[in-house]
C-alpha cells in the first residue's frame, strides 16, 4: 500500500459543502475496499455463481456487484447517491472481454439504478438473493431506512430468496470505534440537533430487530475481520468522512475541527512507515423470504 493510491488534495473553503462528485471518488477509490473481505466471505458462504440473480440495495460505487459479476452473478444495484451509481456504471461499463457496453444498462449481467426497480428485468427470473452491505449499528438511526427499503425488495425476489444484512461488529473489537465517536462528540458539545448520524455503540441484536421489522426469518450469521487500512493520515481522513457517518459533525463545527480531531483520533493507528491501520470485525446476518 502507497500513497499513489489516492490522489491527494485538500478542499478550499472549511465553510463549504464537499463537492459530491469528489466524496463519491473518495469513497470508490478509498473507503469501499475496506469491505472487500465481507463481501467475498458471503459469496464463498451463500456460493454465488451463474445462477445467482442478485439486488444490492445501497450498492454504493459498485464493487460488491463487481466481485458477485465475476463469480458469473446477474446483479442489479440501486442507490440514491447518483454520483456513485456513477462510478459504478463506469466500474461495470465493460465486460469480461474488456469491450465497452455502450450507453444504458451496462451488459448482460449488471443493471444500475437510482430507487429499488418495480420489478426484475424483463424476461428474467425474480431475484434470488438481495444484500443490504452498507453496515448498520455504528449510527443512531442507521436502520430506520433499510427496513422500508427490504419491504419494497422483498416482493421482487422468489419465495425462500437468500437475504444478506451486514453491521459493525461490537466496539471492543473494531479499532474504528474511537475514531468515529469523534462525531458524536463534536456534534453534543455544540448541542446541535441530533440528526441520527451521530456514534453510538453496536447493540447484539441489530441486524435481527431489522429482520424482524422486515419480515425475515434468520438463517445463520458470521462475523468477518475488514481492517482498514490507508496510505497515510491524510487518506484515512478523506475515506472516513466520506461514508457521511462525520456529517453532523461537520454541520455543528466544520470541516476542518472534524479532519484535524478525526487525524488526531488516528495516531495510536499510525505505523512508523506511515500508514494507518485499523483492525474491525463486521458482522452478517443471513436470512431468508
Amino acid at each position: 500500500m502507497t500513497p499513489t493510491l489516492v490522489r491527494h488534495h485538500r478542499y478550499a473553503d472549511s465553510s463549504a459543502p464537499v463537492d459530491a462528485g469528489t466524496r463519491a471518488r473518495d469513497w470508490a477509490e478509498i473507503q469501499e475496499r475496506m469491505l472487500a473481505p465481507l463481501y467475498e466471505a458471503v459469496y464463498e458462504r451463500l456460493e454465488v455463481g451463474a445462477g445467482t440473480r442478485m439486488l444490492s440495495l445501497g450498492c454504493g460505487s459498485g464493487l460488491a456487484l463487481l466481485i458477485a459479476a465475476s463469480r458469473g452473478a446477474r446483479v442489479t444495484g440501486v442507490d440514491s447517491d447518483r454520483e456513485r451509481l456513477a462510478l459504478a456504471r463506469e466500474r461495470l461499463a465493460s465486460d469480461d472481454t474488456g469491450r465497452e457496453a455502450g450507453p444504458g444498462p451496462v451488459d448482460h449481467r449488471a443493471r444500475l439504478l437510482d430507487g429499488v426497480p418495480a420489478a426484475a428485468p424483463d424476461g428474467e427470473a425474480p431475484y434470488n438473493l438481495l444484500t443490504a452491505f452498507q453496515p448498520i449499528g455504528c449510527a443512531a438511526g442507521d436502520s430506520e431506512g433499510l427496513a422500508p427499503a427490504l419491504a419494497s425488495a422483498v416482493p421482487l425476489a422468489v419465495r425462500g430468496a437468500t437475504v444478506v444484512l451486514a453491521g459493525w461488529g461490537p466496539p471492543e473489537r473494531c479499532a474504528t470505534a474511537p475514531v468515529l465517536r469523534v462525531a458524536a462528540r463534536l456534534t453534543e458539545s455544540t448541542r446541535a440537533p441530533r440528526s441520527g448520524s451521530g456514534w453510538r455503540p453496536t447493540l447484539r441484536d441489530d441486524l435481527e430487530e431489522v429482520a424482524a421489522r422486515a419480515g425475515l426469518k434468520p438463517d445463520g450469521s458470521g462475523r468477518v475481520s475488514c481492517p482498514f487500512g490507508y496510505a497515510d493520515v491524510d487518506s484515512a481522513v478523506r475515506g472516513l468522512l466520506s461514508t457521511g457517518l462525520f456529517d453532523a459533525a461537520v454541520r455543528a463545527t466544520d470541516r476542518t475541527q472534524v479532519e484535524k480531531e478525526v487525524a488526531e483520533a488516528l495516531h495510536p493507528h499510525l505505523r512508523p512507515d506511515g500508514t494507518v491501520w485499523m483492525p474491525n470485525v463486521f458482522r452478517y446476518l443471513v436470512c431468508v423470504t
